[in-house]
């Protein structure tokens, strides 16, 4: 390994800028290739990227290379979930019972370009776009280029190369059509899509409903969800099924069968949508899907970082906060001062690969949760009661939620596991009716009581999990 390396990073998002931006402020030189136009000359993501939701994990990475404030004014706070009946009755559910624990609403677009901007301050950092990677030769470290505007193809020689180019990486294909190792992949979709539309923003410019939640519409087989963005809009994504249920997408066709279901199912946000129909029939039909695969990295040569190597969809907001800490975690490894590249990259995915793959697991999880369970009354008082324990005891209990999204110095991994155990706890106590009386009329010792009783059968089941396996 040497500051003298030609690192080459294929894609320019917001994995492959941050990585760019820390290997600089480390010293190497870093060559990136981005097939798409520079979005800050040519809006880009249009109907075609589910907004993001900055939180702690994220917000660390960005802070070791000292973009979190550039980004923190570019968010909007969201303090909790909005909840939206069929009547138009509203419900909401906090993310945290301590103050001062939150989410961000922040656009892709703009995110990337702030890191796109930090990045090319550094004289040791080059962006090329409209460069459409093709294939990788691994074994020579080789990548090959065709240009989207001159239609010339070439060739780029590199120490190493990092695939930092999404869910459709060409060096993760490259490892698939080479075959010159044992490579794992698994790629797997929902049956649901996703469709963006718009909630504008009032004539004042102001947001029509709360800007301070994430709003979601949860039906049972599909859900409508909204984040606030700064020009006082709101970026609407329906998820539905491709072809099951009453209602899907292969049989919403007609402008008239449109109306109808967000007349039936979203009457008070078809209200303020005033372009459904033609957003609905020509904004894109995005898909969901998981990707995991094993090793990363073939030799000393190449490594897969971000959604190229663990791509989750995208109901815990965690996708672009993994691979900001995938970034994060790398820079930890680099500090190790390892011999070579190859000791880098393997030490790299041994500490990483548990974490994602649980964020992934765990982003499953959530989909069903917010499209079927957050309106389910036992759901309800699991939270209410969650969100007590984190407010009376704030240094001892944090939800699953709380620990995924808000606790960024311990893994996916540990969080899942916890965090699982003590829905278990909780939910087991709810159903099993063994909580005698309500949250609300609790006094202060029969809520610690209670807690104290969620630890031990927390403790019992974590136990268990580890017999078993799990």
């Amino acid at each position: 390994m040497s500051k003298e390396d030609n690192i080459l990073i294929i894609g320019a998002g917001l994995c492959g800028s941050l990585l760019a931006l820390r290997l600089a402020q480390r010293g190497y030189k870093v060559e990136v290739y981005e097939s798409r136009p520079d979005l800050r000359k040519v809006d880009v993501s249009a109907g075609r990227s589910i907004n993001l939701a900055l939180s702690d994990r994220g917000l660390k990475a960005l802070r070791l290379c000292g973009m979190e404030e550039k980004a923190k004014k570019i968010c909007i706070p969201m303090y909790g979930r909005l909840i939206h009946d069929k009547k138009g009755n509203t419900f909401s559910s906090n993310y945290s019972g301590r103050e001062g624990e939150y989410i961000n609403s922040i656009s892709r677009g703009d995110l990337n370009t702030i890191l796109l901007d930090e990045a090319e301050k550094h004289q040791n950092v080059t962006i090329h776009f409209n460069k459409k990677c093709k294939k990788v030769d691994i074994d020579n470290t080789v990548a090959h280029f065709k240009d989207y505007k001159t239609k010339e193809e070439f060739t780029v020689d590199a120490t190493v190369i990092f695939g930092a180019d999404g869910a459709g990486s060409s060096l993760r294909k490259s490892y698939i059509t080479e075959r010159k190792f044992l490579f794992s992949y698994a790629q797997n979709y929902l049956n649901h899509g996703y469709k963006e539309l718009e909630i504008p923003a009032d004539n004042n410019k102001k947001h029509q409903i709360s800007k301070h939640h994430l709003h979601i519409w949860p039906r049972g087989d599909f859900m409508l969800i909204a984040l606030p963005n700064l020009d006082g809009s709101f970026t609407v994504t329906l998820f539905l099924s491709y072809d099951e249920g009453e209602y899907n997408f292969n049989n919403l066709q007609s402008e008239s069968q449109i109306t109808a279901f967000f007349e039936k199912e979203f009457p008070d946000a078809l209200a303020l949508i005033p372009n459904i129909k033609e957003e609905f029939v020509n904004n894109p039909t995005g898909v969901l899907g998981t990707i995991k695969c094993t090793p990363w990295s073939y030799r000393n040569k190449t490594l897969l970082i971000g959604d190229a190597a663990h791509a989750i969809v995208p109901f815990y907001g965690q996708g672009m906060n993994a691979s900001f800490e995938d970034v994060l975690v790398f820079d930890t490894i680099l500090n190790k001062n390892l011999e070579s590249w190859k000791a880098v990259f393997k030490a790299y995915q041994k500490e990483r690969k548990k974490d994602t793959d649980a964020i992934a697991d765990l982003a499953i999880d959530n989909f069903y949760e917010m499209r079927d369970h957050v309106a389910n009354p036992l759901f309800k008082e699991k939270r209410k009661i969650e969100m007590a324990f984190e407010k009376a005891f704030p240094n001892q209990y944090s939800s699953k939620y709380s620990l995924v999204t808000f606790n960024e110095n311990i893994g996916y991994n540990t969080a899942m596991k916890k965090g699982r155990a003590q829905d278990k706890a909780l939910l087991n106590l709810i159903a099993d009716k063994k909580i005698a009386t309500s949250l609300d009329d609790m006094t202060e010792k029969e809520l610690e009581n209670l807690f104290e009783k969620v630890k031990e059968k927390t403790k019992t089941i974590l136990k268990e999990d580890n017999i078993a396996g799990l």
